[in-house]
C-alpha cells in the first residue's frame, strides 16, 4: 500500500518548496539595513515583522498537525467494573478541535499585538526623523555642536549661541565629554567656553537651561574660585597626561576665550535661567 500524501504536502507547506527559489549566490549576499531613528531600539521593526509572520504560519500548519495526528480508528476505554466503552473518531477528533480553536485564538490575540506594536514604531519613525545639523556642525546623540575659534566673554559666548538657535554646550555624560574632547585639537591653549556658571550662587553649579550639575570631569583642585571664578571652561592642553575626565576648570566669566555651541534641533534655545 503506498504511503499517504498528507506528510509530504504538510512538507511543502512547512518548507514553502512551492514558493519563489532563491539561487545560492543571492542568499549568501548581506541585505541592506536602514539607519535607526531615534527613540526606536534598532532592529526591532524586523524582529516584530518576523514575529508577526511566523505567528501567521503558525495558525495554517497547526491544523495540519493536528489533522496528521487525528486516529483512524476506534479507540475503547475501561471503567472501574472492567467494563469497556468504545471512544469514537468523532468524539476525539471533538477534542482535539476544541484544543485547536483555543491555541487559534491565542495565536491571532497575539499576532494582533505584535501588529499594533509594529504599527506603534512605524509612527515613531515618521514622527521623530533624524536631526539634520546645519553645515560644519558635527552631530553626537541628537545634537549638533560647533566650535568657534573667535574669542568672547562668556556671556556674550552664550548670547551668540542663543541667536543661532543654539545654546553653550551642555554635557552631561560621560560619552557626551569624550566626543566633544576628542574633536577638540590638542594645543596651548586650547581653552573652550562651556554653559556652565555658579554665578548666582558660589558653589551651586548649574547648566544654562537651568539645570544642575550632576556629573562633572573638573582638573584635581578645580573648581577653585581663585578671583571670583563663576564659569566653566573645557581644556585640551598639548600634553599626554591631559585626560577628558579632569579638563574642566572655572575662570573669571569676563576672561575671552572660544566656545562651543550646542543644537538640538528647532525650538529647543535654551531659556536661561541666570
Amino acid at each position: 500500500m503506498s504511503a499517504p500524501a498528507g506528510p509530504k504536502m504538510y512538507s511543502k507547506l512547512i518548507t514553502g518548496e512551492q514558493g519563489p527559489r532563491v539561487s545560492p549566490s543571492a542568499a549568501g549576499r548581506p541585505q541592506g539595513r536602514s539607519a535607526p531613528s531615534p527613540g526606536l531600539s534598532p532592529g526591532r521593526g524586523p524582529v516584530l515583522y518576523k514575529a508577526s509572520t511566523m505567528a501567521l504560519a503558525a495558525l495554517c500548519v497547526i491544523p495540519l498537525i493536528f489533522a496528521s495526528g487525528l486516529p483512524t480508528h476506534n479507540q475503547k476505554t475501561q471503567t472501574s467494573e472492567g467494563e469497556t466503552i468504545p471512544q469514537t473518531e468523532k468524539q476525539k477528533q471533538e477534542v482535539n478541535v476544541t484544543e485547536l480553536l483555543s491555541i487559534i485564538s491565542k495565536l491571532k490575540e497575539e499576532n494582533q499585538q505584535l501588529r499594533a506594536e509594529l504599527n506603534s514604531s512605524k509612527a515613531v519613525q515618521t514622527l521623530s526623523p533624524p536631526l539634520q545639523c546645519p553645515a560644519n556642525w558635527l552631530p553626537f546623540s541628537g545634537s549638533c555642536y560647533f566650535i568657534f575659534h573667535m574669542t568672547k566673554n562668556w556671556e556674550e559666548s552664550k548670547m551668540l549661541c542663543e541667536r543661532l538657535g543654539a545654546h553653550l554646550a551642555i554635557i552631561k555624560s560621560k560619552k557626551e565629554q569624550d566626543f566633544l574632547w576628542n574633536i577638540i585639537p590638542r594645543g596651548y591653549p586650547n581653552l573652550f567656553w562651556i554653559g556652565i556658571t555658579d554665578a548666582d550662587s558660589e558653589g551651586q553649579w548649574k547648566w544654562v537651561d537651568g539645570t544642575p550639575l550632576v556629573e562633572g570631569f573638573w582638573e584635581e583642585g578645580e573648581p577653585n574660585n581663585h578671583g571670583d571664578e563663576d564659569c566653566g571652561y573645557i581644556m585640551k592642553a598639548d600634553l599626554i597626561i591631559a585626560v577628558s575626565i579632569a579638563s574642566w576648570y572655572d575662570a573669571p566669566c569676563s576672561k575671552n576665550l572660544p566656545f562651543i555651541c550646542e543644537w538640538e534641533g528647532p525650538g529647543t534655545t535654551s531659556n536661561s535661567q541666570n
